[in-house]
């Protein structure tokens, strides 16, 4: 039997549902199924090349010493280099961050950018700490994972709780140490230090374009179509901006504490130069969406998950649309802009219900492409305009969502089967390819 067996014999259902990482496995095996791929092979695949818990010893504010924990989850590198982000939460945890890995080996398969995945994080609450003390966990947490990072190693990027400061902290850690400025170490950087136009708003572009692609394939779907977003970061409030621009009506719109809804549909300028303000505000006096004074609040906010929409854009973080509330789903079409967020039990009653699932390894690629671009720019010293910027990404994105949906009608499979078939598929051969050095 093996691990992963094993775990779900043993484990409690509800504890299955919610483990991403055997949420991961479920899929890549039902894919593997399909493929007849050999048991070796299969072990080979889904278990991480390496994995690196840190002890990170910081000094804080009020001069006492605190000793976070962080981890680092190489997941492949068969394809080139391993691409992740880091996350800085309280409940970042191993499981977590093997599954996130994983995700990212297919999602970056599914592009077709030399990248292999990667994933790390931190337990840390960012909205509790000092931006010294920020900063200090950074670098201390890059100093001990310094020796498997590099341009040519493993290539982080922002995630949940990080952003382009934090890649600048790392990428002068790492370059202090290797003597020279090396701006290829991280991706989602500022300008200033080698970051590429239109990154930051990459993941949401991607999600819109995805969104746009299955429209196309769908019948008796509106032109323009209502939708709800959940999540009002680069993910989420930047696609639903991008959305509102292309003529589509935002219904709702959720953040971590709240939710708002409109059913004539939000302003997402209105609503972004207002979550911008706050933003910029200290954060003992931040608000957030649910004292937005615009429009209808909507409690609890994972009532945004159940609201009256076409279309259902999960931007948040995994494990949202689960057995527990996939019934109440009423979106035709849902648009995985997080990582994770469709449980397997969900998704098998979401496939019985004929709503159609653009899954997280292809809608949410937009980020990872871009940053393989940033990479690329780097590695020349040349560096390309927004709109060059913006039409690659384009063009990776709907040819990505163009195979992923001729996979998903050759085997008679849903997308999310149909991408993982691909990007399994693609990896494999890269490894029967290479062969085993021994």
């Amino acid at each position: 039997m093996s691990q992963a067996t094993a775990s779900q014999a043993t484990a409690p259902a509800t504890e299955l549902e919610f483990n991403p990482r055997l949420n991961a496995e479920t899929n890549f095996n039902a894919a593997a199924d399909v493929l007849g791929l050999d048991q070796g092979v299969r072990e080979v695949l889904r278990s991480p090349d390496r994995e690196m818990t840190v002890n990170i010893p910081v000094l804080m504010d009020d001069k006492k010493l605190r000793c976070f924990i962080g981890y680092r989850v190489q997941h492949n590198f068969m394809r080139g280099p391993c691409k992740g982000g880091i996350r800085f939460a309280p409940d970042v945890n191993l499981e977590e961050v093997r599954a996130l890995a994983a995700w990212m080996t297919w999602k970056c398969s599914i592009v077709g950018i030399p990248f292999g995945g990667a994933k790390g994080g931190v337990i840390c609450d960012p909205k509790v700490l000092s931006e010294g003390e920020l900063e200090r966990i950074t670098r201390r947490y890059t100093a001990n994972i310094m020796d498997i990072l590099g341009p040519d190693r493993d290539v982080p990027a922002p995630d949940v709780g990080t952003n382009e400061q934090t890649m600048a902290w790392i990428m002068d850690t790492y370059s202090m140490h290797v003597r020279q400025t090396a701006t290829a170490v991280v991706t989602g950087k500022p300008l200033a230090l080698g970051g590429s136009k239109g990154r930051r708003e990459a993941t949401g572009r991607g999600l819109m374009l995805a969104m746009r692609e299955a429209l196309k394939t769908m019948k008796g779907m509106p032109e323009k179509v209502r939708v709800a977003v959940q999540g009002a970061g680069n993910v989420g409030g930047i696609g639903a901006f991008l959305l509102h621009k292309a003529g589509h009506r935002i219904v709702a719109l959720s953040d971590e504490r709240g939710a708002i809804q409109d059913p004539n549909g939000l302003d997402m300028p209105k609503v972004l130069a207002w979550i911008e303000e706050q933003n910029r505000q200290p954060k003992e006096k931040r608000k957030f969406l649910d004292s937005y004074p615009g429009a209808e609040k909507l409690v609890p906010k994972e009532k945004l998950l159940e609201v009256d929409c076409d279309v259902l854009c999960p931007c948040a973080v995994e494990n949202q649309i689960t057995s527990k509330n996939v019934d109440r789903i009423k979106a035709r079409l849902i648009v995985e802009g997080a990582n994770g967020p469709t449980t397997p039990p969900a998704d098998e009653v979401l496939d019985k219900r004929h709503i159609v699932v653009v899954p997280d390894i292809l809608a949410n690629a937009g980020g990872v492409t871009c940053s393989y671009f940033e990479w690329v720019q780097d590695r020349m010293g040349f560096f390309w305009s927004e709109d060059e910027v913006n039409t690659r990404l384009e063009q990776t994105l709907v040819t990505a969502f163009s195979e992923v949906h001729a996979c998903a009608k050759k085997y008679g499979v849903s997308l999310r089967r149909g991408a993982y078939i691909l990007a399994l598929d693609r990896v494999a051969q890269v490894y029967k390819l290479r062969g085993l050095f021994a």
